[in-house]
């Protein structure tokens, strides 16, 4: 089997960030193809730096401020391997990630998405996961409906897949990866390494879940389109619509609190046009 990896790591004024990420793919024991860095206009020269430091190990491009899902969809858009790992530029890789995630997609010419278990690390210290961050192999459509349990940084996809399914929605504010595993996995299966292969690094202000309030905003959209515009089977379809109601509820009920009407209002027509019963406790 003819494996080639694609690394894209898209940074946006993370100079003191990206050289941890940049260096834990150069120090793989197996070697990616190419290393893509896309600079999504940043102002503190990261690109220029980058180059410099770096050299002919990676490869540059820039483009103007445009998010972290336009920035991936140039990476990819621009890369040759028939296999893109993500990397995001707060976190890192540990050695052997790549060299067990070829293993496995060498063995099994089924595999069409690789993700593997990490660590978190939040403002320097080591934290647990909770049980609903918890991952898993095989079909896990019903586990991606809640929250987004596949990592960008641990995932190894091949490129084919991503050219059916669509890339990243830039649309999406957040909840991006949220909406691509939706799509992938609502056809495929994953493979799951549980090895530890990736350090999440959190506790930074400009991290997308600081930035938004109200996440599940972006995961109702997400379901709203996956709905009307993915082939669902019957009970994908079921999963999905008691999901959608369950979180429009929630929201609901937090916009009301909030004195937030429009969002209100955008709730409840959500609520009303997929005959979703309104409960008591919020139809004033």
């Amino acid at each position: 089997m003819n494996i080639s990896i694609s690394v894209i790591i898209p940074t946006y004024n993370r100079w003191h960030l990206i050289r941890r990420a940049v260096d834990s793919v150069l120090s793989q024991t197996v070697q990616a193809d190419e290393i893509i860095i896309v600079d999504d206009g940043s102002t503190d020269s990261s690109a220029s730096k980058l180059q410099f430091h770096y050299g002919d190990q990676i490869k540059v491009i820039q483009q103007s401020n445009s998010g972290v899902s336009a920035a991936r969809n140039h990476g990819i858009e621009r890369s040759t391997g028939n296999w893109i790992a993500l990397l995001d530029s707060d976190d890192a890789w540990h050695s052997e990630k790549l060299q067990k995630q070829r293993q496995t997609i060498a063995s099994d010419n089924t595999c069409v998405l690789c993700h593997t278990n990490e660590i978190w690390i939040r403002n320097g210290v080591r934290v647990n996961q909770m049980k609903k961050h918890q991952k898993s192999g095989g079909d896990i459509f019903k586990n991606c409906l809640p929250l987004c349990v596949i990592s960008p940084s641990s995932v190894l996809i091949r490129r084919d897949v991503l050219d059916e399914s669509g890339l990243f929605d830039t649309t999406l504010p957040a909840c991006e990866d949220y909406d691509l595993w939706l799509r992938i996995c609502s056809k495929y299966k994953t493979h799951y390494l549980p090895q530890q292969l990736l350090s999440k690094y959190g506790g930074h202000a400009d991290q997308l879940s600081k930035k938004h309030w109200g996440m599940d905003r972006f995961r109702i959209r997400s379901l709203q389109k996956l709905l009307s515009q993915t082939k669902l089977t019957d009970e994908q379809k079921q999963l999905a619509l008691n999901m959608l109601e369950r979180k429009t509820i929630i929201l609901l009920k937090g916009a009301i609190k909030h004195n937030n009407h429009d969002l209100s209002a955008e709730c409840r027509s959500i609520l009303t046009q997929n005959n979703f019963s309104i409960p008591d406790t919020v139809r004033c």
